[in-house]
């Protein structure tokens, strides 16, 4: 597929030689048509291609390659600020929306997965070390205890459960989490990673990039610096013929 700025560039071409080709009144004004479309096609054709690429004898052409190093600091402030401002950290990070509410919702499924079986060992373990050991010995000693193991997770579990709902816990885990959410620490390591990635990034990079977000829509200067020149072409072969 044709770019748009190169079939404009043709067919102002076209109308020139054209033009050249057709007699009298009519020829002029294809011709001066023509003219002024390709005339304003090129020139725009040229502006584009020397925002990306130096031109001998052009100042100021290759604005992007040489001003690279403005381009990574705006594209760092730009990120910063669009996405990674103090405002869209703590939105992102809100204690009651996301965090705190997801893990408070997490809890009851977390404290059903725990393994208290462990827990129970422990206790075991303790008691039979304890000065209670020798009397839990004369009956029957750990296996004594074995059927206090599911009444023990069980009553844990009930514990853990309206632990994690109460309001002191509930406003200690949003302060917590508030902390963390409007941390410093988190937009700096943030700022870092990206500065570090854009240090990276050298002028023909920088180049690419901003060619491949902006100069497929470029195209469209050309396409209108020939229509306007055409417009202005056909006026001024008009004038002429009065």
């Amino acid at each position: 597929m044709l770019d748009k700025g190169l079939l404009t560039n043709i067919c102002a071409l076209l109308l020139t030689l054209t033009g050249l080709l057709l007699p009298g009144a009519v020829g002029s004004v294809v011709l001066s048509v023509g003219l002024f479309a390709l005339s304003g096609a090129l020139t725009n054709s040229l502006a584009i291609h020397m925002l990306f690429e130096r031109v001998p004898g052009f100042y100021g052409s290759g604005v992007i390659a040489l001003h690279f190093e403005e381009f990574k600091v705006g594209i760092k402030d730009m990120v910063m600020e669009q996405f990674f401002s103090s405002d869209n950290l703590e939105r992102f990070f809100d204690t009651e929306s996301v965090m705190s509410s997801g893990l408070q919702q997490l809890m009851p499924a977390m404290i059903d997965e725990l393994d208290l079986d462990r827990a129970f060992d422990s206790l075991s373990e303790s008691i039979m070390q304890s000065s209670m050991g020798g009397m839990v010995g004369m009956i029957g000693g750990p296996k004594a205890l074995e059927g206090l193991r599911e009444p023990f997770a069980q009553r844990m579990r009930e514990y853990l459960r309206s632990f994690a709902a109460s309001p002191a816990f509930i406003s200690a885990l949003d302060e917590k989490v508030g902390a963390v959410s409007r941390s410093e620490a988190v937009l700096s390591k943030i700022e870092e990673l990206v500065d570090r990635r854009l240090q990276e990034l050298t002028p023909q990079q920088v180049k690419e990039i901003v060619q491949r977000m902006i100069k497929q829509h470029l195209g469209w200067l050309v396409v209108w610096g020939g229509v306007v020149g055409g417009i202005l072409g056909l006026v001024f072969a008009l004038i002429g013929l009065l």
